[in-house]
């Protein structure tokens, strides 16, 4: 599903008017960048968290030239969905071919 696909669906199913639909989602997702951004979690109880976690340096390698490189360490992004959101994905109706 596409942003734009996003928008349709909850324009349709509430009557709200696609552009305030759109710039509601632009700013929640401005919002979760933002805090991530300064190191806050945002938790969405019932749908999931938005975690910073931090990646150890380790090496790698560049196969390409058979080379070695050191990868720093840093942050990054991450969505850990809660319970019953992977409850409901792992239990749905399979999809017949």
């Amino acid at each position: 599903m596409t942003k734009a696909e996003l928008v349709a669906a909850i324009n349709s199913k509430t009557g709200i008017e696609r552009e305030v639909v759109l710039n509601t989602i632009e700013a929640f997702m401005d919002q979760v960048k933002n805090s991530l951004e300064g190191g806050e979690d945002v938790h969405l109880r019932g749908f999931g968290s938005f975690l910073v976690k931090h990646r150890a340096q380790k090496t790698g390698r560049i196969l390409k030239n058979n080379t070695t490189i050191m990868i720093p360490a840093h942050d990054i992004p991450f969505f850990k969905p809660a319970d019953v959101f992977v409850d409901k994905v792992k239990n749905r109706p399979k999809k017949t071919i």
